[in-house]
């Protein structure tokens, strides 16, 4: 599909799960078309087998909120994983066994804590921002959203900060696509993920379980009722729930930073009102997280039969809600394809998700990008994009591998 007019192919024929349309970013065009000819959509033949799309932000919300009849289990992407492959995490589990361990670990997002990481957030974007070379070309995926973003799960976890980009490469090898071109072959990233990642959380739960309780999530698990005993007794759990918390801790809030200063550049006019008027950076934050939506899917189970947009969706058929479309309803959000970083209801989007499966780190993501934000205006005139950005290949992380900017100070 990709490179083809998206009114050239018959709608029977679409699978807009091909990770080919969100690495050259030409997906819209079809997304567009669904939500106007096919919102609830059959995709009988895909490498993933056959998939409804959900493309409409009403539908989206009504299948978020039935997880009766939309299952969260055995998986939340639209591939299976490979046999041998499968660990299981809270996301991928329905309740009371979902909403179990994410309480368990949610207070480390509370508000307090928010408010007690804001001044660490802030030094630490500060010193990344001060090491950049000025006039010179660099890729700011690297530089600042991988290291800031990197920093922060470091002091989440209580993970040794001279060791965060381990957590990085795990978070890799966690989200790469199994049938995928890679720079890690699939075997080699299950080693490590088996023989390095482990090991290494066994050992952070062994020396946490024997000191008091704290504010960060190994010690939060290893303390918790419903998680005290993982790591002996569900090992290949308490991975996908440690792979679970690496991800959503690093690639969206990463892809979000890197997203802004190419939305940014992309929409100059909107570059020159944030200038002149930097408190809008409260309103901003939302506003590049909805245009960004860095997860583009999430995929439900149908539990039972049932009807949705007028569809008839069977039992067992694997339901496919695409947020990146639904953040682009213009039934429901105004001029969705312009940033407006001073939009009226800013959070009105689905890049969080809804319902009990909710993104639990949605205001720490919100922080870490007004902080950083914050951070840049005072030391820049302009992040300045200096070529294409080159983006992941993936159906379900929507991010960025390069994109190369100067910076230019007042």
């Amino acid at each position: 599909m990709v490179g083809r007019d998206p009114y050239e192919i018959a709608l029977e024929d679409y699978d807009v799960a091909q990770r080919e349309l969100f690495r050259s970013d030409t997906m819209w065009g079809f997304f567009d078309r669904l939500r106007k000819e096919d919102p609830v959509h059959y995709c009988k033949e895909s490498r993933f087998g056959p998939y409804w799309s959900v493309t409409k932000f009403k539908d989206i919300m009504e299948v978020e909120g039935n997880p009766e009849v939309y299952s969260s289990e055995p998986n939340i992407t639209i591939q299976d994983m490979p046999a041998g492959e499968e660990v299981s995490n809270f996301i991928a589990m329905d309740e009371p066994v979902h909403g179990d361990q994410r309480r368990t670990v949610q207070g480390v997002v509370a508000p307090r804590n928010l408010a007690n990481m804001e001044g660490l957030i802030r030094q630490r974007a500060g010193t990344i921002l001060d090491s950049l070379p000025v006039g010179e070309t660099f890729n700011w995926v690297d530089r600042v959203s991988i290291e800031l973003t990197g920093q922060m799960l470091a002091t989440l976890f209580g993970f040794p900060l001279e060791e965060r980009r381990k957590l990085t490469l795990w978070s890799e090898c966690a989200i790469a696509d199994p049938g995928a071109s890679v720079p890690i072959p699939s075997a080699e990233r299950q080693r490590i993920l088996r023989e390095e990642c482990l090991p290494t959380f066994i050992k952070l739960w062994a020396e946490r379980v024997n000191q008091p309780p704290q504010f960060d999530l190994i010690s939060m698990m290893a303390h918790g009722e419903n998680t005290k005993n993982m790591p002996y007794d569900r090992p290949m759990e308490y991975l996908g729930n440690l792979l679970l918390l690496i991800v959503g801790g690093n690639d969206t809030t990463r892809n979000s930073i890197s997203g802004s200063v190419l939305f940014l550049n992309q929409f100059p006019d909107q570059y020159k009102k944030l200038m002149d008027k930097p408190d809008l950076i409260g309103t901003m934050v939302p506003e590049i997280i909805r245009f960004q939506t860095p997860l583009s899917h999430m995929r439900r189970l149908a539990t039972k039969d049932a009807v949705l947009g007028g569809k008839q969706i069977k039992a067992g058929d694997k339901v496919v809600m695409w947020y990146v479309s639904g953040n682009r309803d213009d039934e429901v959000i105004d001029r969705p394809y312009e940033f407006i970083i001073d939009r009226e209801r800013p959070r009105h989007h689905l890049a969080f998700g809804m319902g009990i499966h909710r993104c639990m780190g949605n205001r720490l993501a919100e922080m870490q990008l007004r902080v950083v934000w914050e951070e840049i205006v005072k030391r820049f005139k302009k992040v300045e994009v200096m070529g294409e950005p080159v983006r992941t290949n993936s159906n379900i992380i929507k991010g960025y591998s390069q994109l190369p900017v100067q910076v230019h100070r007042h």
